[in-house]
């Protein structure tokens, strides 16, 4: 055995360890489509889930100390689409709702997320996020993860969600009409998803001079050190899954056609995240 192999092997040892049984075992239970090497046609490892998973899980339940209802609605299997509000300049709230169907859905799935076309560039982003599942958002990956049975999450705000201002915080954007195509197309139901606590993880302005500079959607700037809102404050997290919703039409209709359904999930949407800041005691517990 090489020192490389020892290594790896007292590294995974020690991870299970301190992850504990249950969350490996559920891991190991992700049903994927992958090659005799372990991976998938996009790169995806599930066993690799369970590094970024010390972390996460560290964040999920102590330091926002998050409350999922509704997990329930998620199908155990097949493909889906999760479509949620987005909001908080970096994606913790993508980050809580992967972890949250990880670790307390009846059945674990992998959430695969579209995420920018300008994230592959980051140095080491790509290669971790395309092997803990999360790929470029693009209408082909979207459907080919579909068809394969993957469960999806999208964001139909799209980046223009992270740059809004404070003084519009849980105000729903115009959503994209992309994700009912696919949910068309691919014959999956849409689990409506209501955000609570990200709009207020980092207050910021945008930078827009320096977004253009880095080609970013946007450089938010929070009123406290280190000024970026890489550490975000510690909200209280709740997630809100709604009933699947199920959608019949032609994936090639005219976005006129397509315009109700579309408003029809977005209102769904709007109503759970009245419903969860009527519930909502306090933004810090």
């Amino acid at each position: 055995m090489s020192i490389a192999d020892w290594l790896k092997r007292r590294v995974d040892a020690a991870v299970e360890r301190r992850l504990g049984r249950d969350i490996v075992h559920r891991c190991e239970a992700l049903t994927t489509r992958r090659n005799e090497y372990g991976y998938d046609p996009f790169g995806f490892q599930p066993h690799s889930l369970r590094y970024p998973l010390l972390v996460t899980r560290w964040l999920y339940r102590h330091y926002f100390r998050c409350e999922a209802h509704g997990l329930e609605h998620i199908p155990p299997e097949g493909p889906c689409i999760l479509v949620a509000n987005h909001a908080g300049q970096l994606p913790f709230d993508a980050m809580v709702i992967l972890t949250a169907v990880m670790l307390e859905a009846p059945h674990p799935r992998a959430l695969r997320t579209m995420v920018e076309r300008f994230v592959p560039t980051l140095p080491f982003v790509s290669y971790l996020f395309n092997r803990w599942g999360q790929i470029t958002g693009t209408p082909e990956n979207c459907l080919r993860l579909l068809q394969d049975g993957e469960a999806i999450l999208v964001f139909p705000e799209g980046a223009a969600a992270i740059a809004k201002p404070f003084s519009q915080r849980y105000q729903l954007g115009e959503f994209g009409n992309g994700f009912l195509r696919m949910a068309l197309e691919a014959g999956a139901p849409i689990v409506p998803v209501a955000v609570i606590g990200s709009e207020e993880q980092a207050p910021a302005i945008n930078a827009a001079p320096l977004a253009r500079l880095l080609q970013a959607p946007s450089f938010p700037v929070v009123p406290y050190p280190p000024f970026f809102p890489i550490v975000p404050l510690p909200v209280k997290y709740r997630l809100y899954f709604g009933e699947p919703l199920h959608f019949e039409g032609d994936a090639d209709d005219e976005d006129e056609v397509l315009e109700s359904q579309v408003r029809a999930v977005r209102n769904r949407i709007r109503s759970m995240i009245h419903l969860g800041l009527r519930e909502r005691k306090h933004v810090f517990w």
